[in-house]
C-alpha cells in the first residue's frame, strides 16, 4: 500500500520529464509553425487534386488534371516567363549597386549617416507608397522621368502603358525600393574586413583598384553569393508592385505567376487550378534555390 505522503516524483511521469527541456521551449513555435505553415501546405496540396472553387458546388477528386492542365497552359508559361525575366532585370542591379553604394559609404564620405539615411530610408516604406510614387513619376504628360527627357530633346516615354518598357520601370521602382537592405549587408560585411590586410597591400604599393580587386571583392564572395540568393528567391515571389503599378498589364506583358495564380483562384474563381499552379512554381523555386546552393558549396570548396 502506498503511503499518502509519497512523492509526486513516484508517480506518473511529468511532461518536463518526458520532453526534452530544448523541445519544451521550442513547442510553441513548432505548434504554430504547423497550424500556419504545415497545415495549408497539406491543405493546399490536397485542393490542387480537386476542383475546388469558389461556386457552390462540392468539390470532387480529379488527381492530377489540374498539374496536366497547368503544364498545357500556354499563359502560365508565359507568366512564368515575366517571373524569370524580372528577376533577371532585378537582380542584376540590386546587387552591383547595393555593393557600388556601400563601397562609397565605406570610403569615408563626410556625413556617412546622411548617406546611410538616403540609401536605406526607401526600404522602410511599404508597397503602396512606393507604387503611388512612382506612378506620379512615370505619368506621361506631368512626370517627372518625362519631363526630364523632354528638356533633352527625347519625347515621352509610356513607362506603364508600353509592352516594350512596363517591366523596365517595375524594375527600376524595385531597385529605389528595395536597394537599401542589400546596402546594409554588404556595409557590414565591409566593416568586417581586416584593417591589417589593406594595411599590408599599400606597403606593399598596392594602389585603391588593385586593393578593390584583390582584398575587397574577394573579402565579399561570401556575402555577394547570399545576397543574390535572397534576391533571386525575393524576386521569383514578385506581385505587391507589379499588381499596383500595371496589374500585370500591359496586355499582360508583366503579370508574374504569382498574379497569374491570383487572377485563376480570385478571379476565375478555379481555387484547385489555381492551388495546382502553385505548386508546380513551389517546385521550380526549389529546384533554384537547390542549384544556387549547390553552386555556393562547389565556391567554398
Amino acid at each position: 500500500m502506498s503511503s499518502p505522503h509519497a512523492s509526486p516524483r513516484s508517480g506518473a511521469p511529468s511532461v518536463r520529464r518526458l520532453l526534452p527541456p530544448g523541445l519544451l521551449f521550442a513547442l510553441p513555435f513548432l505548434v504554430l509553425f504547423a497550424l500556419f505553415m504545415v497545415w495549408p501546405l497539406v491543405q493546399g496540396l490536397w485542393m490542387s487534386l480537386t476542383d475546388t472553387s469558389l461556386s457552390a458546388h462540392t468539390p470532387g477528386f480529379v488527381g492530377l488534371d489540374n498539374f496536366t492542365e497547368a503544364f498545357q497552359d500556354a499563359e502560365m508559361w508565359r507568366a512564368l516567363g515575366h517571373t524569370v525575366w524580372f528577376t533577371v532585370l532585378s537582380t542584376v542591379p540590386l546587387v552591383v549597386v547595393a555593393l557600388g553604394m556601400a563601397l562609397l559609404v565605406h570610403t569615408g564620405l563626410p556625413g556617412q549617416w546622411v548617406w546611410r539615411l538616403a540609401f536605406f530610408a526607401p526600404y522602410l516604406l511599404p508597397v503602396g507608397v512606393v507604387s503611388l510614387l512612382w506612378i506620379w513619376l512615370y505619368q506621361p504628360d506631368l512626370g517627372l522621368l518625362n519631363h526630364l527627357l523632354d528638356v533633352v530633346g527625347i519625347g515621352p516615354v509610356g513607362w506603364l502603358s508600353d509592352e516594350s518598357v512596363a517591366m523596365w520601370a517595375v524594375a527600376l521602382t524595385t531597385l529605389w525600393w528595395t536597394v537599401g537592405f542589400n546596402f546594409l549587408l554588404y556595409l557590414a560585411a565591409l566593416q568586417a574586413v581586416p584593417d591589417h590586410l589593406y594595411e599590408a597591400a599599400a606597403i606593399d604599393g598596392a594602389d585603391a583598384w588593385r586593393r578593390l580587386w584583390s582584398i575587397t571583392l574577394p573579402q565579399l564572395s561570401r556575402i555577394t553569393a547570399v545576397v543574390t540568393v535572397l534576391q533571386v528567391l525575393a524576386s521569383l515571389k514578385v506581385f505587391d508592385q507589379i499588381y499596383l503599378l500595371t496589374k500585370g498589364g500591359p496586355n499582360g506583358s508583366t503579370r508574374p505567376v504569382v498574379e497569374y495564380v491570383y487572377d485563376v483562384g480570385f478571379t476565375g474563381y478555379r481555387l484547385g487550378y489555381a492551388s495546382a499552379i502553385s505548386y508546380i512554381f513551389f517546385a521550380l523555386v526549389l529546384l533554384a534555390s537547390a542549384a544556387q546552393y549547390a553552386a555556393l558549396r562547389r565556391r567554398e570548396k
